[in-house]
């Protein structure tokens, strides 16, 4: 594959700057002791001085003294991330550098999840991350495979629970807020000289500003650690987390975004009544075997049980339009079982250090999807009958794979990383006999054999300054889904591909990392420039799920369509928290296209009704005729712009500590406008947000010294008006054509408002 590079001349000048002026710094200093930081189970072992690849983290402490209600408030503090939110506010899926191909929202966004050593996913490539249970937040960005396997194309977040003697003692916590927003937190912990452990219970709800957008989260989660001796000790942790949501919130068509934002006349949302039951436990073992090395192991069960309602009718059994909330056309029932053990040792010399890994892993996966209301496809079409079994199948995904890492000091101020692992994934199918299918499909299995790596390279310039520069690859495996969607269910008109590739990512990234002194201030500047090529991803041909009409191939199914490249520029600086004033500030500069994506096909009309292949001036003018019939149109999209990924972001947040227990916070969230679309012809608007925080925090003498903590947070604080999300494929309305009245969007609801309290004993 031939990589070509380039950069605005401004961008290149900035880093070439920043690095001249790093050769001034005082010189004398030389790197930390030599050992590796990179582990796919822990984040013990991190250290920035040694890194060859941008990485930011959060302790669980700055987690909560921001007053987060999900996730992405925490990390869009982070150049080169986005997310895209439910209108639950709960629900996320993380995305980095651009890396973005989702014409639906349900597929996975190439950014591993990783909690405790477990990679969590859901099927739609959405996270449920419980914020009351966070010890800490790292973000590791550049294709990232090389420890974390499968999905690591631009990334990982790594989420280490809570655990240890900090969580001793008594914590009550409440929180209420707008559109009926309420949490409650409950944790009890001890600890002794051996023993130490918590056990705590978290409810979150809201009616939610969307119609029918009410959820709730009820979580217990706890950990127990015991010190087998000096230098091994022993950790059990559990989360059980039972949750509900309702309608997303999205709306389709520019004019319902404007008129009727909540939903309430229009736009039911594809799916809807998520009941979602979580459970997951892990195992560690360490084991300090002497000053230089260790042994590091986990064994965990991640268990997804989730049902829901999908797909929208257009018309009812009579034939006769539908657009009532309850009337959608599939029942889901999906159970995903996650095992795996993961096993890690480490030991260093003066100059080398060393780890080996080895992970098993098996995913178990349920789908059982039934029709939930009699309906027709069109108003003359026949009826699907209620309680038709839609699909029934079991799929099972096995990993085995080796890894290790080897860091080289190659100077007192050079030190090389270098990162290999080998994947064997095996995915097995059987799928029952559904209606209109009529024969069970057994799969014979196919494996895919992944090599990924990373080679990297640190140098200090002076006591403060050190630069960077990697070389890493990530990939996706294709799924059971992708690979015999055609024989697995009745409702969608996809064909199988059992010869798809994995999707392969390679990414280059060079940087500086610095402290300095603003304003007499002790602080950190981060800089990169990076590059990532994507080949062989894989999307639906076409997206519509129209069966005929399609020269390539013969019809829509899931393919290895084409490339993506994505380059840019991220800056980062950071001030030290410590009274006073403070702030952290990121910016992204992000150019995403595709590289090669001829084949794209869009349907007009209802894709379930029959093909046309050219529509006379009549037909095209006659609505009623494109409620029943379709045609097909295609469009090359090579050099086209990849959809929501925004050129420009910039994140400032800013601290103020006016007296002892005060602290004022403010926040300014920047993002340009982008393309809604991969034809690139509808717009996602850009925009700029503001928000503001109080925060008080004494200690009462007369409860023992408890200390009390008083919060009120305001995003969003001018009411700004604007889309979550925004994304097009298709004619959404059957008017037989595309246009802005077509897009999926969901709306931001406006100013939040949230106070709240707690007490530590």
């Amino acid at each position: 594959m031939q990589i070509r590079y380039s950069l605005p001349c401004a961008a290149l000048a900035s880093l070439v700057a920043a690095s001249s002026w790093a050769q001034t710094a005082t010189d004398g200093a030389t790197l930390n002791t030599i050992t590796v930081t990179g582990s796919a189970i822990d984040d013990r072992f991190s250290s920035t001085a040694t890194d060859p690849v941008s990485s930011t983290a959060f302790s669980g402490e700055q987690v909560d003294d921001q007053h987060v209600k999900n996730l992405v408030e925490v990390l869009r503090s982070v150049s080169g991330i986005t997310a895209d939110l439910n209108g639950d506010g709960e629900t996320i899926k993380i995305k980095l550098r651009g890396v973005e191909n989702q014409r639906y929202m349900g597929e996975k966004p190439g950014v591993a999840i990783v909690v405790d050593g477990v990679p969590v996913f859901e099927r739609t490539g959405k996270v449920n991350i419980d914020l009351d249970n966070i010890e800490s937040v790292k973000v590791i960005k550049g294709g990232a495979s090389y420890l974390y396997g499968d999905d690591a194309l631009a990334g990982a977040v790594l989420v280490t629970t809570r655990r240890g003697a900090g969580y001793k003692g008594l914590k009550l916590e409440a929180d209420r807020g707008s559109f009926g927003y309420a949490r409650y937190l409950l944790r009890g912990g001890f600890a002794s000289d051996d023993v130490s452990g918590h056990l705590q219970y978290s409810d979150r709800e809201q009616d939610g500003f969307y119609h029918l957008s009410n959820t709730w989260a009820r979580t217990w989660s706890g950990n127990l650690k015991y010190a087998l001796d000096g230098r091994s000790d022993l950790s059990f942790g559990f989360e059980k987390s039972a949750r509900f949501r309702d309608r997303e919130g999205t709306v389709t068509g520019v004019t319902a975004a404007r008129l009727d934002p909540a939903g309430v006349l229009e736009g039911r949302g594809y799916t809807r009544m998520f009941d979602v039951d979580l459970t997951r436990y892990n195992l560690t073992y360490s084991n300090d075997i002497d000053e230089r090395s260790n042994l590091l192991a986990v064994l965990y069960q991640y268990e997804d049980d989730t049902t829901f309602w999908s797909a929208p009718m257009r018309f009812d059994a009579t034939g006769a339009a539908t657009g009532d909330v309850s009337d959608y056309s599939t029942h889901n029932d999906y159970h995903q079982v996650q095992r795996g053990l993961k096993a890690e040792y480490r030991t260093r010399l003066d100059r080398l250090a060393l780890m080996g890994g080895l992970e098993l892993r098996r995913n178990h996966f349920d789908n059982y999807n039934t029709v939930l209301n009699s309906y027709r496809n069109a108003p003359r079409s026949p009826v699907v009958a209620a309680g038709t079994v839609l699909s029934d199948d079991v799929a099972t995904e096995t990993t085995k794979a080796l890894y290790g890492e080897l860091k080289y000091g190659l100077t007192d101020r050079t030190a090389a990383t270098f990162n290999l692992r080998r994947d064997r994934i095996r995915a097995d199918y059987d799928a029952q006999p559904v209606a209109s299918n009529g024969q069970r499909l057994v799969d014979e299995g196919r494996s895919f054999d992944v090599n990924s790596f990373r080679a990297g390279l640190t140098h200090e310039l002076g006591a403060a300054v050190s630069v960077y520069g990697a070389v890493s690859t990530g990939f996706r495996a294709p799924t059971a889904e992708q690979l015999y969607r055609g024989e697995t269910t009745t409702s969608a008109l996809v064909l199988s591909n059992p010869d798809l590739k994995p999707e392969r990512a390679l990414g280059f990234e060079v940087g500086m990392k610095s402290r300095v002194e603003v304003l007499g201030r002790p602080a950190t500047l981060n800089a990169s420039l990076f590059q990532v090529d994507r080949d062989d991803f894989i999307l639906d041909s076409n997206g519509q799920y129209a069966s005929t009409g399609i020269p390539v191939g013969g019809g829509s199914q899931f393919r290895n369509i084409g490339g993506a490249r994505s380059r840019g520029l991220e800056l980062e600086a950071q001030t030290t928290v410590r009274g006073g004033w403070s702030f952290a500030a990121a910016y992204t500069w992000l150019d995403a296209r595709f590289t090669r994506y001829d084949n794209f096909y869009q349907s007009l009309g209802n894709p379930y009704g029959t093909f046309v292949a050219a529509p006379s001036a009549a037909q095209r003018a006659d609505a009623a005729f494109w409620r029943n019939n379709y045609t097909v149109q295609a469009f090359d999209n090579t050099g086209n712009k990849v959809p929501r990924a925004s050129p420009h972001v910039f994140n400032l947040r800013s601290w103020y500590v006016p007296a002892p227990g005060w602290t004022l916070a403010g926040e300014i969230d920047f993002r340009s406008k982008a393309y809604a679309d991969e034809i690139n012809r509808e717009v996602w608007p850009g925009r700029t947000l503001f928000g503001v925080m109080a925060q008080f925090e004494t200690k009462l003498a007369g409860l023992g010294g408890a200390k009390l903590r008083v919060f009120a947070r305001v995003d969003n604080l001018f009411d700004k008006r604007y889309y979550l999300t925004a994304r097009g494929t298709n004619d959404a309305n059957y008017d037989g054509r595309y246009d802005a009245e077509d897009l999926s969007i969901v709306p931001d609801p406006g100013r939040i408002v949230r106070i709240g309290m707690s007490m530590q004993f």
